[in-house]
């Protein structure tokens, strides 16, 4: 990865050089992360003071809760960053255990914390008012929501870019979306982790087909190569299957219609920051609640339903995109929601931007 303007990035050996499959030894994994970050990040800011730089500030993702051990010794200040929401609730009354105790961990060390710990959360105050200031053990500042100003109104258009992408993009989705109408497509991605069984990528498609609405489908490499559809040349037709692409250039093109998408919290803000009305299909984690919010609370969408069995049919696909997508009264409904969130999230972006999140940081 490139060093962006005034950023240096440090890498370090995970212990899987061979890469990670998600249904691995998940605990294995981490604690090869643990054991491999700390000595990496202990390293880094040892290296740094004596090139006369010391670190005085660590910020560091909840997921890494042990970076906090690291900032004890040699004692620069800590700061966490919850990338997830502020308002976290169970998924599922089936959780691993690991995840339990790793949550558990991470706010273990932060009560161990001296003083008032800060966490800076990836949300907007008018977003979760409630859940922000329900804390009172915590610091908590918001400081989201995390999106090139340009792409939500920003005052500043060559403000536009996080500096890399996870993996290499298609260049041909905008040219594909340039020749769509106004709000027309639906763009279909589940994010980077999460992997769905070809049974439920085959409802998925007859659901597109069935709605006969031009598609922007992301999907990874080793899933088209493993699992090629059955009805793909129909497919190939009416919509777009990528690899991968830049979701906000996808997100703020103006031919969007609709968002169906697995609800990880950057999708979740993305959708609410660009003003795009979504179908929420979750998996894992925090997706079921950000699903939950879509739906109940913030009102630019709605949840599919599986079967028995935990298929979304393509009957059911095919139902949530037309009620998000038809023109009629729930429709306009979340379009309208949708446009709200974008308008408070590009007030937020001017509040936090630049030197407001230095200064809440100050406080």
């Amino acid at each position: 990865m490139a060093d962006a303007k005034g950023l240096t990035f440090l890498g370090f050996d995970d212990g899987y050089d061979d890469g990670f499959k998600l249904s691995g030894d998940t605990k294995k994994f981490m604690t090869s992360i643990r054991s491999n970050g700390s000595k990496a990040l202990r390293d880094a800011i040892a290296a740094a003071a004596e090139e006369g730089h010391p670190v005085t500030c660590l910020v560091y993702s909840l997921i890494l809760p042990w970076a906090t051990e690291v900032a004890q010794n040699p004692n620069p200040r800590s700061s966490a960053a919850l990338q997830n929401r502020s308002s976290l609730l169970p998924s599922s009354s089936e959780l691993d255990n690991s995840a339990i105790a790793a949550s558990k961990e991470q706010f273990d060390l932060l009560d161990a914390e001296p003083g008032k710990p800060k966490v800076l959360v990836n949300t907007f105050d008018s977003l979760e008012a409630e859940a922000l200031s329900a804390l009172d053990c915590y610091e908590l500042i918001s400081i989201g929501p995390l999106i090139p100003s340009a792409f939500i109104g920003g005052e500043d258009p060559s403000e536009n870019s996080f500096g890399s992408d996870l993996f290499e993009k298609s260049d041909c989705c905008i040219e594909w979306l340039n020749s769509k109408p106004q709000s027309s497509v639906v763009y279909v991605s589940f994010g980077s982790l999460l992997r769905l069984p070809k049974a439920q990528k085959e409802e998925i498609a007859g659901g597109l087909l069935r709605s006969r609405r031009p598609f922007l489908w992301v999907m990874r490499d080793s899933e088209e190569e493993e699992e090629k559809l059955s009805c793909s040349e129909d497919l190939d037709k009416i919509g777009k299957i990528v690899t991968w692409c830049s979701q906000l250039e996808v997100l703020t093109h103006q031919s969007l219609g609709c968002f169906v998408t697995h609800c990880g919290w950057n999708s979740t803000l993305g959708s609410l920051s660009c003003g795009v009305p979504v179908v929420g299909f979750p998996g894992l984690a925090d997706q079921g609640t950000n699903a939950k919010m879509i739906e109940d609370v913030w009102r630019i969408g709605v949840r599919v339903r599986g079967n028995e069995d935990g298929i979304v049919e393509s009957r059911e696909i095919w139902r949530c995109v037309e009620e998000v997508m038809d023109g009629g009264l729930k429709s306009l409904e979340y379009r309208q929601n949708a446009n709200k969130w974008k308008g408070l999230a590009g007030e937020a972006v001017a509040e936090n931007g630049n030197w407001g999140v230095a200064r809440k940081m100050r406080k």
